[in-house]
């Protein structure tokens, strides 16, 4: 996570009353439930019709410290797929070696390290096969390799990029649990090596030439990516995240590379062995992430695109709703203090499947034609979507966007031109389509209010906000609008906290389980949003998140605002993703770097200190994976 805002003017919204920035407290609270209400009733019969709809009926669990996956009384998780476990390419399965030794030719046929955004895409009509497409975020190289980053070296370098990136595995149900499906045609690795094509506005954009690709048309990999969507065509999608920490930057950066927050050291060390990452000799490869990358699981042969057309960002992820009309929106949140919050509207209609082609082969160009707009929330509860639109207000050539491309590449700086709400951190975003109700996680900002940064707004009420926030919309007037409407009605579900902190930042309002750091969100068909958290592992447990926990999911009936808590983690790991089989009895979950040591990197010496987890005493070291949760009955989950 970077900090690249260094602007310290004032948030468009920093003179509004802090008495009228949280939810259920009177003033904009009430005038937002009043706003909201006919959404309550709309919730409330379709939860009758559902027969009792998105009420939570498990008991649970209490907060933890144990280095395991803890789940409510009736239901069993089962670990599925953990880092160094063959994908399933025919004729190509290296088991993962306990002492890390796989070489990074065998790294690149395994499950990546540091799993996240994951997806379930159903195999035929029961529900009981399919393929999961998960992101893995980034590597912890004291674990990935023997002797951790001593003697650097390219072939550490080729490991690593190996470990990043997506998996596409195949998964059946078989004697009441869950297996991968081994050898498999659909399955598949995209690693910080695997080719992608470029679309959209900045495909072939001077700023995206390079000396290798001068059409500047095709990026060799995808890395650090975080969250996921899943489109209507039977896509994946998954956000580049803090892509910027992979590339050596000069000593004294131009405004263009601060901005994204380029330097000269970073935490990840390629460039001296992998050139493309040296932005001093390759400037422009910098500006060939940080996009919206798609992936067709249900095809092996095709070849996934970085959709420039929704905008560069350190995007969190992608999420699709749809317009009456037909019309694709994907919303998206840029994870890093005082950055925006954006949602694109394609200009075109989701076409069906037929004439030979697939859903996914009809819509191949969909993202690549449509409109990006970035969010400002107002005090008084509005808020509107700016268009990102070159030639339209400050976004001409006289101000430096010479064309729609540079707007894209540069949407941080034409963001920061049309005003938008510098955010605390927005990651997730879920879409409950029946409700048009819309969520996106706060995660944190502890950088609120400090000398020279923006202090608290509407949108984001607390200075030093260690413990993030949850906020929502509609959009439109909150009845009749839409997805693509250019206004929104917005309010804070909740302000993550424990009541029993003496700051009145740290306290929040849950009604129910405490927890901190929301993440990681999903909405299910009956309503319910899962909330996944994502507190440090510095943080862990200590002063103000003491009696918080190991990081957890935790389940929401929007409608009410109950908070239970569903699932804890293992000692140091991430709880994030989160995908539901279609017939609501199966729920996969990633545990993303168990055993996470404070420093972010663990010691080669001791891999196990922190966490054994899953393999238990004896492991040779921890190991992100996926967990597939059902109940002991076979009821649908969170009933």
């Amino acid at each position: 996570m970077e900090d690249s805002d260094p602007s310290a003017s004032a948030s468009l919204h920093e003179v509004s009353d802090p008495a009228r920035r949280q939810w259920l407290q009177g003033g904009l609270g009430a005038a937002l439930a009043a706003a909201f209400a006919p959404m309550a009733a709309a919730l409330a019969g379709c939860a009758t019709a559902a027969g009792g709809g998105p009420k939570l009926g498990f008991a649970p669990v209490p907060p933890s410290t144990a280095d395991t996956v803890a789940v409510p009384e009736g239901y069993v998780a089962d670990v599925l797929a953990p880092w160094g476990d063959p994908v399933g390419i025919a004729g190509a399965m290296p088991a993962f070696k306990p002492d890390a030794s796989n070489s990074a030719a065998e790294q690149a046929l395994q499950m990546g390290m540091h799993h996240d955004g994951i997806h379930f895409y159903p195999l035929g009509d029961d529900g009981r096969r399919g393929l999961l497409a998960m992101n893995h975020e980034y590597v912890d190289d004291g674990l990935l390799h023997t002797d951790g980053i001593r003697d650097w070296s390219a072939d550490k370098v080729r490991k690593a990029q190996a470990a990043h990136g997506v998996s596409v595995i195949e998964v059946a149900l078989r004697d009441g649990r869950w297996q991968v499906v081994r050898p498999s045609r659909y399955a598949r690795r995209f690693t910080a090596n695997t080719p992608f094509a470029v679309g959209g506005p900045a495909a072939g954009h001077p700023m995206l030439r390079t000396a290798a690709d001068p059409a500047g048309r095709t990026v060799l990999g995808t890395i650090n990516n975080c969250a996921s969507g899943i489109t209507p065509w039977g896509t994946y999608l998954s956000g580049e995240e803090n892509w910027a920490d992979y590339f050596k930057g000069p000593a004294t950066p131009d405004a263009h590379q601060r901005r994204w927050g380029l330097g000269p050291d970073r935490w990840v060390r390629w460039s001296g062995h992998d050139e493309r990452f040296d932005a001093t000799k390759h400037p422009n490869e910098f500006n060939r992430f940080g996009w919206i990358v798609e992936i067709d699981p249900m095809d092996p042969s095709s070849t996934p695109v970085k959709r420039t057309a929704l905008g560069r960002a350190a995007h969190e992820g992608a999420t699709v709703a749809v317009t009456r009309d037909g019309r694709a929106v994907v919303y998206s949140g840029e994870d890093e203090r005082f950055e925006y919050l954006y949602k694109f509207v394609s200009r075109d209609r989701i076409a069906p499947a037929g004439q030979g082609f697939s859903a996914a082969q009809a819509n191949r160009e969909l993202l690549d034609h449509g409109t990006l707009y970035v969010a400002r929330f107002d005090a008084d509860g509005s808020g509107r979507w700016l268009p990102l639109v070159q030639g339209q207000g400050p976004l001409t050539a006289a101000n430096g966007f010479a064309d729609q491309g540079q707007v894209l590449i540069d949407a941080r700086q034409a963001s920061d031109a049309l005003g938008a709400t510098k955010m605390d951190r927005p990651e997730w975003v879920a879409v409950d389509a029946r409700t048009r109700e819309v969520f996106c996680a706060l995660t944190n900002n502890s950088a609120r209010g400090q000398p020279g940064r923006p202090g608290p707004d509407a949108a984001n009420p607390r200075a030093n906000n260690v413990m993030g926030q949850i906020i929502r919309w509609t959009d439109g007037d909150g009845r009749d609008g839409d997805f693509d409407s250019t206004t929104l009605r917005w309010n804070h579900l909740l302000l993550a906290g424990d009541p029993a902190n003496a700051r009145a930042e740290a306290r929040g309002n849950v009604r129910g389980d405490i927890f901190a750091c929301p993440d990681g969100l999903y909405v299910d068909a009956r309503g319910v949003l899962w909330i996944d958290t994502d507190v440090g592992a510095a943080a862990m447990n200590q002063g103000e998140m003491a009696r918080i926990g190991n990081n957890q999911m935790l389940a929401c009936d929007p409608a009410t605002g109950e908070v239970r808590r569903f699932l804890t983690g293992p000692v140091g790991c991430e709880i994030t993703g989160c995908t539901i089989t279609p017939d609501g009895r199966t729920m996969f979950v990633n545990v993303q770097h168990p055993g996470e040591t404070p420093g972010d990197r663990s010691d080669p010496a001791a891999p196990t200190r922190w966490s054994t987890w899953p393999d238990g005493p004896g492991a040779g070291r921890p190991r992100s994976a996926t967990v597939a949760i059902c109940r002991r009955d076979g009821g649908v989950i969170g009933t």
